[in-house]
Order: structure tokens, then sequence, then C-alpha cells
């Protein structure tokens, strides 16, 4: 049986953290592979930036290609309306019978957990990681598994709006990234 982790989010832009926590997980939890998991409208938050789904998935390749235990997976990115977790993960546990899912959240989604749809049996469907977060807590009424990651100050958002206020974002993604987004014009004001 293999062991496939899954990080999902909207990677608006893929940074250092992101890349951290899937690092220490697949290595503490000996995972065959980590899939990155980009989705199209996240049904707990709207989209922001001008990045387009295109540029979301070229920088999430750009963050990962180094990394032969990362890849990427498409399934929500590929579904049009709001992406719940629940079917998506129904949806891979029929394509891939003979795989254990460990799926990686961070402490903000440990105390959201109660909200997700069909909580109780998602849980039947994966094994949930929770990984330190600053500001947030990992516990939780639901079984997890807790990982302590080092714990970067960093987000997305940030650094949209360093970029939006003409500031550095090097060391806060990688090079490749810094480059396309620069190339691109995305995030500015």
């Amino acid at each position: 049986m293999s062991k496939i982790g899954i990080l999902g989010g909207t990677f608006n832009p893929p940074h250092i953290g992101h890349l951290i926590i899937a690092n220490e997980v697949y290595s503490k939890l000996e995972l065959d592979l980590v899939w990155f998991m980009p989705n199209n409208k996240p049904p707990h938050k709207s989209m922001t930036g001008n990045a387009s789904k295109n540029d979301r998935l070229k920088m999430l390749k750009l963050a990962t290609k180094s990394h032969p235990g990362f890849s990427i997976q498409t399934i929500e990115l590929e579904r049009e309306g709001p992406s719940y977790t629940f079917d998506t993960m129904k949806t891979l546990a029929e394509m891939h019978p003979d795989t254990e899912f460990y799926f990686i959240i961070g402490g903000d989604m440990v105390e959201y957990l109660p909200n997700w749809k069909n909580i109780d049996a998602l849980l039947r469907l994966v094994n949930f990681v929770g990984v330190s977060r600053p500001s947030f807590q990992t516990d939780s009424p639901y079984p997890i598994i807790h990982m302590d990651t080092p714990l970067i100050e960093i987000s997305s958002s940030d650094i949209r709006q360093r970029i939006r206020d003409g500031k550095t974002i090097r060391y806060l993604v990688t090079d490749d990234i810094r480059e396309y987004i620069e190339e691109n014009g995305l995030y500015e004001s």
C-alpha cells in the first residue's frame, strides 16, 4: 500500500512555508509522495490577486520541480465551482484503492475541521496531519497526527501585500517563483 500526503490550498503564490511543511511530513511519515493539490474555488475563502489558475499551477510546478517526492494533483483545479475535500477524497480513494492518504492541514484548518463537509465520513478516507502554525492550536476532538514543523510565519496574503507595497519577497518564495511573479506583473496594485 502506498502512502501519499496531500497538501491542498490556493497556492496564491506557493511559498517556502508550503515546501517546508510538505518536506517535513514527507520525511517524518516516510511517505511515498506528497501531492500539492491547488484548488479552483475554495469553499471557505474568496480568491484575491490577479494570478490565474494557470499562473498558480505554473508557480507550483516551479516550486516542486527539484523534489523527487513532490508532485501536483490537479483534480480540484479542473473542477468548476467550490471544491470540498470530502468529494475530492472520495474520488481519489476510488481511483487509488491501494493508497493510504494523509491530508496535511495547518493549525488554522484544524480549528475549522468541525465545519468541513461530511467530516465524519472524510475521517474514514484520510488521516489528518495537523502541523503547527503560529497563533493557532492543533487541539481537536478529531483524530489528528500532530506534526511539529519549523514555525515560519509566512502567508500568501502577506506576500501579495508585500508586492503591492513594493517590498521584497526574496527568500519567502523560491527564486523561480519570484522571477515568474515579476515577469508577469502578478499581485501588483
